[in-house]
């Protein structure tokens, strides 16, 4: 029997939408990790939040403005995203704010933790523990790309991607405040005795962590379902990603997750669905045994 090329570029075609979700999300771990050398293991129910709460907006657009899905959809946008930013405010004011103050590391782990596990009860009772549909915005025709169909909405989610990582990073960049963030990633100590108030900078840094996650959680609904379970597994997936690409560095994630969301597809279709986690884990274990820095992220070095 031959070997099917065409259904093999599905399956990668597939994996690089589901990637880029894996990578925004960890990118959302960089964000955190950089700042406060923290991570918001809630990140998951973040994506979830923005999901349901983008699903009501949506919605509700739809039905007192009678506009197509499109435009809701994009009016739905700002609202997700600040709805996020708060969200992520809140995790690093209760959970975070004063465990670093303490340097009890067990302290935020245990906290986002928590957090994550009461926004998750949270959503399950304001929306309910069944999955629902999310409208797409686009339409549902594949598009033909030398025998290869994509869907639009996949497209989106690689633009988009892409797009919300390369404007957060052009922020950084050229903005006082982004500059205050890169500032805080260099030597917190140091930007503090400059003037930077890195308290504020931390919380930023998380409000931005959950906008990402909560941008991925309206992304990748329309081509899945939405509801109070949705983040759980993408947010383990997503660590798995900022490890194996690197907490350090932004295109170590996109390339983990593309990486990862390839292998997945890869073993669902030729091996079985049941394994379908056991490549990912297993490349996470190998780089942990030879790069624990992940493929792309800088060794630290410390003075003594």
């Amino acid at each position: 029997m031959s070997f099917d090329y065409l259904t093999l570029a599905q399956l990668v075609v597939s994996g690089i939408s589901v990637g880029m979700i894996y990578g925004v999300i960890a990118f959302g771990y960089q964000l955190t990790f950089a700042t406060s050398s923290t991570l918001n293991f809630g990140q998951g129910e973040a994506l979830m939040l923005g999901s349901v709460f983008g699903y009501t907006v949506v919605t509700q657009i739809g039905l007192y403005f009678g506009l197509p899905i499109l435009w809701s959809y994009i009016l739905m946008l700002p609202f997700v995203l600040a709805f996020g930013m708060l969200q992520g405010a809140v995790v690093e004011r209760l959970g975070v704010r004063r465990a670093i103050k303490t340097k009890s590391e067990a302290g935020w782990i245990m906290a986002t933790i928590a957090l994550g596990i009461i926004f998750k009860n949270l959503a399950e009772n304001i929306w309910g523990r069944d999955t629902f549909p999310f409208p797409s915005p686009l339409s549902d025709n594949a598009i033909q790309v030398m025998g290869v169909r994509i869907l639009p909405m996949e497209l989106l989610i690689v633009f988009g991607a892409i797009a919300l990582m390369a404007a957060i990073e052009l922020f950084n960049r050229r903005s006082i405040y982004g500059k205050a963030v890169v500032a805080t990633a260099a030597d917190i100590g140091a930007a503090g005795l400059m003037g930077v108030n890195t308290a504020q900078v931390i919380t930023f840094s998380y409000a931005l962590s959950s906008m990402t996650a909560a941008f991925a959680g309206v992304l990748v609904a329309p081509v899945t379902l939405t509801g109070a379970g949705l983040g759980g597994a993408l947010g383990l997936k997503a660590f798995a990603v900022a490890i194996i690409g690197g907490l350090t560095s932004g295109i170590g994630v996109v390339v983990g997750g593309v990486l990862l969301g390839i292998t997945d597809r890869l073993t669902g279709y030729y091996i079985s669905s049941g394994y379908q986690d056991v490549p990912g884990l297993v490349i996470l274990l190998l780089v942990l045994s030879f790069k624990p820095s992940g493929l792309f992220g800088r060794r630290a070095i410390k003075k003594v």
